[in-house]
């Protein structure tokens, strides 16, 4: 596992374009992610609430975390005083729940919305309908301490490269269009985080400005 390179790698594809990288650091340990702190990494995302916390008490404070994964409103208290981004909000409730707890610690917390975009019915996210009707509604006009940055959506996990590019173009579309919409104050679409390990060139070519990329830069995870 030659991080070093594989971080290289990855920011040579990224040179020229207006992206950033976000280290998934998922089930890796804090001496691996350090590694990477040191090669530059600053932004690193995780996907579950508990080792977010854990990784965010041990590790440089200058680090931006990011979550990455489905967010259980009951979950949110723990990383409302730190987390920079949350990439997967899917429901006004979140939404409502994240406002809550931002409040209580005097911060507006940034949130993409997730869009479904796979053909698998295990993907969360709204349909392109459900964001247009929330990014417009007197219910998120009102939430004071979130901020509304882009949209997030996952390809569907499949060899057929065309039908990724498809997706990946499809999100980018519909950021096109809400990124035009006239939408309250709290929301400022700027960021469209789409594109993991297998697809993230893909999704750079199809203008992702945020790529999740965990096993290209840490190896394959071990979930034993």
């Amino acid at each position: 596992m030659d991080i070093k390179n594989n971080i290289k790698k990855i920011q040579d594809f990224l040179s020229g374009k207006p992206a950033r990288l976000v280290a998934v650091s998922k089930t890796k340990p804090a001496d691996i992610i350090k590694k990477a702190y040191e090669e530059g990494l600053r932004i690193f995302g995780e996907n579950k609430v508990q080792e977010l916390s854990e990784k965010y008490e041990i590790l440089p404070k200058d680090i931006e975390w990011h979550m990455i994964g489905h967010l259980q409103r009951n979950k949110v208290k723990y990383i409302a005083p730190f987390v920079a981004l949350i990439h997967s909000v899917d429901s006004l409730r979140l939404l409502m729940e994240i406002n809550k707890q931002a409040h209580k610690y005097e911060r507006t917390i940034n949130c993409l919305l997730q869009v479904h975009i796979a053909e698998e019915d295990t993907k969360f996210g709204l349909s392109e309908e459900e964001l247009k009707e929330m990014l417009i509604s007197k219910e998120l006009e009102a939430l004071k301490n979130i901020r509304i940055v882009g949209v997030m959506g996952m390809a569907t996990f499949t060899e057929n490269q065309d039908q990724v590019r498809r997706e990946f173009r499809a999100l980018k579309n519909i950021f096109d269009q809400v990124a035009e919409m006239e939408t309250a104050d709290n929301v400022s679409i700027k960021e469209l985080s789409m594109g993991m390990s297998g697809d993230y060139e893909i999704a750079l070519e199809e203008g992702s400005t945020l790529v999740r990329v965990g096993s290209a830069i840490f190896g394959e995870r071990n979930y034993a």
